[in-house]
């Protein structure tokens, strides 16, 4: 899923609420409708009640994601949510016992199949053949005992819709909607899953995400732009480094290894189910107790200590590709709940939101100079501080170099001139006109509660959300626009990426 565009969407969807709903008004709407239970085990229980259609959303959210990984093991938490879908003891299996064998059988050899390789031009390759023989053997044994997709069958058989999972910087969840009387369906699978999780076909997923990759990252000059302008905006911090991994280490991630970061994050202390829909509390909270409760609790690793230095100096990098020129610009800021955050989000509104914002009036429309230019507020979590970007496509003849001095002189301007009262009009207008798409669903409610719960320890960070919204909004906004533009939004601060053709590369 597009993360970006998703919280873009929610989050000037909030804005309308602030704008044009009191903020007390929504807060009670779902304060008295939330039921909150938390097991003894330590997993958070959310209900909320919506009686529109008889069915029910349900999100299990662990607040665990690429930035939880050690170095040489980045990609782990996105195949162990590969890895989840392969079923349990039970489920996904003819004879577990007989399947357990192939599998101990398969790690041996995959150890030793990459000890040799570690060798490089010293490796045997006869004992190479050998081995890489030998693992395809155990692969076509192991395809006796497997029962391929039974838990997505399972639920299909049952009338899911949306059965899926999804890994960020921030969080991995796991999602799925059923008519409201195949509760005790989901609550006895997913519980399995979580209490008997059995990474089969590991070393083939494994090459099915390398596969990925390199399609998808590796193949794509503009995906290829941001994980290397990443790597360049965070020094030190893990957010600098892919989701799906690093190729090197993505090739020898190991089963044991991947069950271990499962066994340490996927805690209860670090769980929220969220229920969404057609449900009674009183009644569904006595299946969950028994089905969750089984989970045993887990001490938590300490939290992450590594703090992103303060930016010595503006960084630039290139990246060569057979592609048009694109560009990415980056400024450090804080995350939620620091007050300025809201103030970017406001930002990200007057330069972005629309075909009548700032950004592409200007420069797609008017002068013509991009093919495309955005902003965007957050980016690539919100656990920790991070970034506030501005990109875009120059438009032939224009360069990366003249769409960059567009943008820097739009932000400029937010530095130098008020924003005016009519501005801030539009953009609440269109606001409006998006937000009755937005957050009418089941599964969108499920999203946004856990989400708050899960990365804030609160689901009122939607309304703690609007409540800071409502500060910079009833205060002096245009100064405050005007005092973040100054702060962040600065050269020392700055992390410029440009995407060229090769044959234009000096």
């Amino acid at each position: 899923m597009n993360f970006r565009m998703k919280r873009k969407s929610f989050f000037l969807g909030i804005l309308f609420l602030l704008w044009f709903v009191p903020a007390a008004a929504f807060s009670f709407s779902l304060e008295g409708r939330v039921k909150e239970t938390s097991l003894e085990n330590g997993i958070k229980v959310l209900m909320l009640e919506r009686h529109e259609s008889p069915t029910i959303s349900f999100y299990i959210r662990f607040r665990v994601g690429a930035v939880d990984e050690n170095l040489g093991m980045t990609g782990t938490a996105h195949l162990l949510e590969h890895m989840l879908f392969k079923g349990t003891r039970t489920l996904g299996t003819k004879n577990f016992a007989e399947e357990e064998k192939v599998l101990i059988r398969m790690d041996s050899v995959v150890a030793s199949l990459e000890a040799e390789r570690s060798k490089g031009e010293k490796a045997d390759k006869g004992f190479l053949r050998y081995l890489e023989d030998t693992l395809q053997k155990l692969q076509a044994e192991q395809k006796k005992w497997i029962v391929k997709d039974e838990i997505e069958r399972i639920y299909s058989q049952n009338g899911a819709v949306g059965f899926n999972a999804f890994t960020g910087q921030d969080s991995t969840a796991y999602v799925v909607s059923l008519p409201s009387n195949r509760l005790e369906l989901w609550a006895r699978i997913e519980s399995d899953r979580l209490l008997n999780p059995v990474l089969r076909e590991f070393y083939s997923e494994r090459d099915v995400v390398m596969e990925e990759r390199r399609r998808s990252y590796d193949s794509k000059p503009r995906r290829k732009l941001m994980e290397n302008f990443l790597a360049a905006a965070f020094m030190a911090h893990p957010y600098g480094r892919p989701i799906i991994g690093w190729a090197s280490d993505i090739q020898s991630l190991g089963r044991q290894a991947t069950e271990e970061f499962f066994r340490t994050f996927y805690s209860p202390a670090n769980t929220v189910l969220m229920i969404v829909g057609d449900v009674n509390p009183d009644e569904a909270l006595p299946v969950i107790r028994k089905y969750f409760q089984r989970i045993p609790r887990r001490l938590l690793p300490p939290p992450l200590k590594t703090r992103e230095p303060e930016q010595a100096g503006e960084r630039r990098i290139r990246v060569e590709a057979d592609a048009n020129p694109h560009l990415i610009m980056g400024f450090h800021k804080p995350n939620a709940p620091h007050p300025d955050d809201a103030v970017c989000e406001i930002i990200e509104g007057i330069l972005s939101y629309g075909r009548t914002s700032r950004l592409y009036r200007r420069l797609v429309e008017e002068e013509k100079i991009a093919v495309e230019a955005d902003a965007s507020n957050g980016f690539p979590g919100e656990r920790y501080p991070n970034l506030f970007l501005l990109s875009g496509a120059p438009r032939h003849p224009h360069t990366a170099e003249e769409l960059e001095k567009a943008l820097l002189r739009e932000v400029d301007q937010l530095k130098g001139e008020p924003v005016s009262d009519p501005d801030l009009q539009k953009i609440k207008n269109q606001i409006q006109t998006s937000f009755l798409r937005k957050l009418d669903s089941n599964s969108s409610l499920a999203y946004w509660l856990s989400y708050g719960q899960s990365l804030f320890g609160d689901w009122r960070h939607v309304t703690d959300r609007i409540k800071a919204y409502e500060k910079v909004t009833e205060k002096v906004t245009a100064e405050d626009v005007r005092r973040v533009a100054r702060k962040y939004f600065i050269p020392k601060n700055r992390t410029v990426a440009i995407l060229v053709k090769t044959s234009e590369s000096p």
